[in-house]
This record gives C-alpha cells, structure tokens and sequence, in this order.
C-alpha cells in the first residue's frame, strides 16, 4: 500500500507460499495476542517492553530485553517458550523475517501465478489466498481493541478524524463516508504540504484520530499521527500484521492481512473489517444513528433510478 519501489529480500509469507489449507506467515505480534490473557506479571513486563519497541526490542540480546523489561533473562526465554519458539534464536528469525516483510515493495513481492498461468488457476489462487486473508484476520482481530475502537468512535463528545497514506486514505475515505451518516463530527482529513496548519493547532483532546498505515510505512502519515498523540488525542490504528510505528503509540491497534494474489498488497481484509467497525458502531448508536440516516437522506433527496 503505502509504499515505495527499490527494496530487496523476500519476506517471511510472501505471495505463493500460503498453500491450501495454510496459515499465511504468523506475526511474533498476533502469537502475542493469543497468550496475554494468560502471561505471568513478569511475561506481561516483557510484552509490554517488546510492543513498545516492536520490532526492535525483540532483537535484542537475552539479557537485553531482560534489562528492558526488568526481568531476568530466564523469564525471557520462559517468554518465548510461551510463545510457542522452540528457542531464543527461532525468536529472534521470526522478527528478522518481519522486517523483511515490512520493507517488501511491489518490486520484491512475487505474484501467486505465472504468465503462462491459465485464467482459472489466477482465480482459484486468488480466492484461496484472500478466504486466507480474511480468515486469519479475523481470528487474530483483537476483540477488546476492537472494542475500545467502537467506544471511542461512538462517544459524543469526540471529533473523529480519519486520515491515511497514498493508498490507505481510500481505506480513511471509506470509513468517514459511513461515520457521517452515522454521527456528527467526523471528517477525512487529506494532509496537504503547507496547507494543514490550522488542523495541526486544533488537534487536541477531543479528537478521536482514525489512522491507516501500512507498509511501507509513510512518514507524514507517521509524523502526523504522532502529534496527534502528542497533542492528547486518542488514536485508532488500522495496520498490517508487522505493525507501523504508530502502533509504539497508538491507543488501539488493529492488525489486518494484506496478502493478495498480485504483488500489490490488498485492501480486501482492511475493508473487511472497516465495515465491521462500521456494523457495531451503527448498533451501539442505535436510535440516535436511524434518526440521523433519515435526516441526512431526506437532506439530500432521492437520488435512485427507478
């Protein structure tokens, strides 16, 4: 998505390597989420330590990422156990392999089929790599995070701000055009060099900012939701299983797959589960939201074909 041509290497779960039946490159992230319900106080130090500087942390020594997290180096390698690693070296070449993959560009990323590959073989890889997407998305899709999404999203006394990357805002744009219908004070905020100072005063404690941002990671989208962050509001990150940077700050993460038949990652998980955000915040708002979804379409008039 939001990404730049030129990089090298062939990441961990690249395009052809999900076979039937195959679970598409898992995250040391999504392996984390799965356990922290049952994590020791003294593993919780060291997921805290590591997500904060993810992935970073994490390639660290043993003993490094003990000194991080306070911990003494075997509790670490009790850590990574827990995490299904048969050692501290198997770690850290899952974490290796995710930098790979962050830094993948359409240029590196192979597609599923080959130019001589029939149409039904582009069709069946396709359907089979996006039902993986999807599936593992949402099986990994963090139930309180999400959670905390729709409670932030829906407090009335919050401006929802949308805003994402060259690719990503399309993902943004989606989600606002729903939101608005939804309830008042949300808008799509497009950053334009010189032009965006007045957004940039105004963000404050009110604002709820929704933020798309994938690989390759960009910076202004980085910088801006930085200091949003900085600035006291909440944000909502929608992101790819290696995590963008704003994941080191944001109040709630959302990870989702990208994987697709081509080189160019895909929308469809992404877009999944924006309408699934959608479907619980319509619930949550309840009467407030059809009264509102009345008003606006009798505001604009009929604007069907019969």
């Amino acid at each position: 998505m939001d990404r730049r041509p030129g990089d090298q290497g062939e990441p961990s779960g690249a395009r052809g390597d999900a076979g039937a039946g195959q679970e598409l490159g898992t995250t040391v992230a999504e392996r984390l989420r799965r356990v922290q319900g049952s994590l020791s106080p003294a593993e919780l130090k060291i997921a805290r330590a590591l997500m904060a500087h993810y992935p970073a942390a994490g390639l660290e020594s043993t003993s490094g990422l003990a000194a991080r997290a306070g911990v003494s180096p075997p509790t670490v390698v009790r850590f990574v156990a827990r995490l299904d690693f048969e050692g501290y070296r198997q770690f850290q070449q899952s974490l290796r392999d995710e930098v790979q993959a962050r830094r993948a560009s359409p240029l590196t990323l192979r597609p599923v089929v080959s130019e001589s590959s029939p149409t039904s073989e582009l069709i069946e890889a396709a359907e089979e790599v996006g039902r993986g997407a999807l599936g593992q998305t949402f099986a990994a899709l963090p139930e309180q995070e999400f959670d905390r999404a729709v409670e932030l999203i829906c407090d009335p006394a919050k401006r929802i701000v949308s805003f994402g990357g060259r690719f990503s805002r399309l993902l943004a744009e989606y989600l606002d055009l729903h939101l608005r219908l939804l309830r008042p004070g949300t808008q799509l905020h497009i950053p334009a060099p010189g032009q965006d100072g007045g957004f940039r005063v105004d963000l404050g404690r009110r604002e709820v900012c929704v933020v798309f941002d994938f690989r390759r990671y960009q910076r202004d989208t980085v910088e801006l939701a930085r200091l949003a962050h900085e600035r006291g509001a909440r944000v909502v990150l929608f992101t790819d299983p290696w995590l963008s940077p704003v994941s080191e700050f944001a109040d709630v993460v959302l990870p989702v797959r990208v994987e697709a038949p081509s080189p160019f990652d895909s929308i469809v998980a992404p877009v999944a589960v924006v309408e699934t955000l959608v479907a619980a915040v319509h619930v949550r708002l309840g009467t407030a939201a059809e009264e509102r979804m009345r008003a606006a379409e009798e505001a604009s008039g009929d604007r069907t074909m019969e």
